[in-house]
């Protein structure tokens, strides 16, 4: 498996509800999640059913913190300089080394060893988390900055890129508990003017940078890792200078998602319009909510058995046709994948060709060769499935490649309630729809990617199992259409009914289409609503 990070997964603690503010690292085989603030794995952990499943842990054996050993750090040690760091830093902090282990001291007295040969690092039995190292080589309040890093060794190689003029500090590990923010550190960290974090840009240092920003907001800054990860990296580099400018130009800290700055709004105001659309080919539709919205989440709602599979491949056949810049990708879960393509080759042929016998009836194997040809040959067409045994939630990561790597517009799938009906049963199908649903409008925000699904109705003229899904939608419409009417072309006539338009605003009336039995298509009928 490719090793990263995955982001907005739902939490594995037990007592914690959030259903998209976890992160785990494949490799690291670790986690943490920005709601409950803890770190995955974590002492006396009570974990959900699937937690070890979905997000498995390191064998005992592999845990990088593990007890020290006394007979690792028996004999006599030495200052030594390490990856840049001096002696004469090393002594400062009082960290030696006994072989390969190096070993840093902690103000009370507990020791974490590094294992410069095997990269793991190991603690004294009950090591204490709620104090940072090096905060007792540094009185509280002694200088105007204090650094605060990740690590035991980029704190020391900030002291040392500094001129040892600055306290440098780190924090106990990559996801410290709620203990290292209450009581003595915190009071040590607020002693200080101004507080510069230098931390990596990752999922961990993210979470780290937001936690200080948020306890001290007027007074934390940011030096910028760009080219090195870390300072000890800079270190490495011969790149003192460019730390020390960084560090004296550090900008004041705001998480990604807040503007305070004129810069800021600036940016805002140059970024590319958000109101990205396309038009659907229903005239009406098109007038009262300009088209399919980029960046939305939009929901088509209607009762079983009117045609909405249908109505979702007009929809994508138009996008896939009349927007030549446009891609798309497309799951239907109620049909075979072959039935999905020769549903858009029969809106290309205009006939029906969506089974192999209606195909040798009319001799038509060849044209629906170059058909399928001719609606792929750009790769704006992506098509994909949940299978039976995957995580349906695996769907937002789908979403997430089909955008990032894939360059993907709009995304359609449907119904959405069935992805809810191959879960294990560990939670209701109300609530899991509803996590789901409010990550759907959230990541097509963030990557500004069109989500389009359909949704059951019930008899009440509500969304099935779970209201959710409208209520986090930005657009939806409402598909109405009387199976049971005498008139044949009424029977195959469907209205469309815009019952919530967040991006546009307007509602009502959206136009007709009407279904050709021949053809197998549909079509917009432009007469009046009756």
């Amino acid at each position: 498996m490719q090793a990263r990070e995955v982001t907005h997964q739902p939490c594995p603690h037990a007592d914690c509800e959030s259903s998209d503010a976890f992160a785990y690292n494949t490799e690291k085989m670790t986690g943490y999640c920005h709601s409950c603030d803890r770190g995955y794995p974590s002492k006396g952990m009570s974990l959900k059913p699937w937690a070890k499943e979905t997000y498995p842990l390191q064998e005992l054996k592999q845990v990088s913190v593990q007890t020290i050993k006394t007979t690792e750090i028996e004999g006599l040690g030495d200052y030594e300089a390490y990856r840049g760091v001096r002696k004469d830093v090393m002594e400062f902090y009082d960290v030696q080394t006994f072989g390969f282990n190096q070993v840093y001291k902690y103000p009370s007295g507990f020791r974490k060893v590094r294992n410069t040969k095997e990269k793991g690092f190991k603690t004294d039995k009950g090591f204490k988390t709620d104090e940072l190292f090096g905060m007792d080589k540094f009185n509280a309040g002694s200088a105007r900055s204090i650094v605060i890093c990740e690590g035991e060794l980029d704190a020391m190689s900030a002291f040392q890129m500094l001129d040892k003029k600055y306290p440098c500090v780190s924090v106990p590990s990559a996801t410290p508990n709620q203990k290292l923010w209450q009581g003595k550190a915190k009071e040590w960290i607020d002693s200080f003017d101004r507080i510069v974090l230098s931390v990596d840009n990752d999922e961990a240092g993210r979470a780290l940078a937001t936690k200080i920003g948020a306890l001290f907001p007027k007074k934390t800054f940011q030096i910028i890792h760009d080219k090195f990860k870390d300072a000890n990296e800079f270190l490495e580099a011969g790149a003192k200078p460019s730390y020390a400018a960084a560090f004296y130009n550090a900008k004041r800290y705001t998480p990604d998602n807040i503007r305070s700055t004129p810069e800021q709004f600036l940016e805002l105001f140059e970024k590319q319009d958000d109101a990205v659309y396309v038009s659907t080919g229903i005239e009406s539709f098109d007038d009262v909510a300009l088209g399919l919205m980029q960046g939305h989440f939009t929901v088509f709602q209607a009762p079983e058995g009117i045609g909405k599979t249908e109505f979702m491949r007009y929809l994508e056949y138009h996008v896939l046709t009349e927007h030549k810049d446009t891609s798309i990708a497309i799951c239907h879960l109620e049909e075979t994948e072959k039935r999905s393509v020769l549903g858009l080759v029969s809106y290309h042929l205009n006939m029906n060709l969506t089974r192999k016998d209606l195909i040798q009836e009319h001799d038509m194997e060849e044209e629906v060769k170059q058909a399928i040809i001719e609606l792929s040959q750009d790769e704006r067409l992506f098509q994909f499935q949940i299978a039976v045994d995957e995580d349906p939630m695996d769907i937002l990561e789908k979403i997430r490649y089909f955008r990032e790597a894939c360059g993907v517009d709009y995304v359609f799938f449907e119904p959405i309630q069935d992805l809810a009906y191959s879960r294990k049963g560990e939670e209701s199908v109300e609530k899991w729809l509803s996590a789901l649903s409010v990550q759907l409008s959230r990541i097509a925000s963030e990557l500004n990617v069109g989500i389009v699904t359909i949704a059951h109705e019930n008899d009440d003229g509500q969304v099935r199992d779970c209201r959710t899904i409208a209520k986090r939608a930005s657009v939806v419409v409402k598909l109405e259409r009387d199976k049971m009417a005498e008139d044949r072309d009424e029977r195959n006539t469907t209205k469309l009914l815009l019952v919530k338009n967040r991006p546009a605003g307007k509602t009502g009336f959206a136009g007709k289409l009407r279904f050709d039995e021949a053809s197998f298509k549909l079509s917009e009928d432009r007469g009046r609503w009756s």
